[in-house]
């Protein structure tokens, strides 16, 4: 598990059998990340506040998570191709602390997923999905909101698929 804050990271291939995926405590950019094979979560957000950018790259074989957003501010996801995945992105529904969460999703690839952003709307949490720059194949939904919790308490799902986002 890695813990990293403020800094640039780019060029890397994250090889199948990892555990846990990277773990940012921090604002950072992440550009050109490739992760062949996901266990968990390839990329699980704990910063406060600031934003993480993550530019270029891409994921095969998410069961679950693509990006999981546990703290606050904002992810911005560009230029991103994802494959044979469950979320792309998710606020965390269940976190014993819950915050506002944000973010924007634009000129994505999909192919063979279910869901590409999942976030709590009782927590105001905003999902911008850049629909004229993202390409979908067999995309199940493309934003799901929920009644998400602090007490790690499955989320109920309250709408799917619904164009309710900025």
């Amino acid at each position: 598990m890695n813990f990293w804050t403020h800094i640039l990271n780019s060029n890397v291939v994250i090889g199948a059998n990892q555990n846990e995926g990277i773990h940012y405590q921090g604002p950072c950019t992440i550009r050109n990340f490739w992760f062949e094979d996901v266990c968990e979560d390839a990329i699980t957000i704990r910063q406060s506040s600031g934003t993480l950018t993550t530019t270029g790259g891409g994921t095969k074989n998410a069961a679950d998570k693509v990006v999981q957003h546990n703290g606050g501010g904002l992810v911005e996801i560009d230029s991103y191709c994802v494959q044979d995945f469950g979320k792309l992105y998710r606020s965390c529904g269940n976190c014993g602390t819950q915050v506002k969460r944000e973010v924007q999703i634009n000129n994505v690839i999909t192919r063979n997923g279910k869901l590409l952003a999942g976030v709590n709307s009782n927590y105001g949490d905003v999902a911008t999905i850049g629909t004229k720059s993202n390409s979908y194949t067999s995309l199940t939904s493309v934003c799901d909101t929920f009644q998400g919790n602090n007490k790690g308490d499955e989320p109920t799902t309250l709408t799917k698929n619904q164009s309710n986002a900025k």
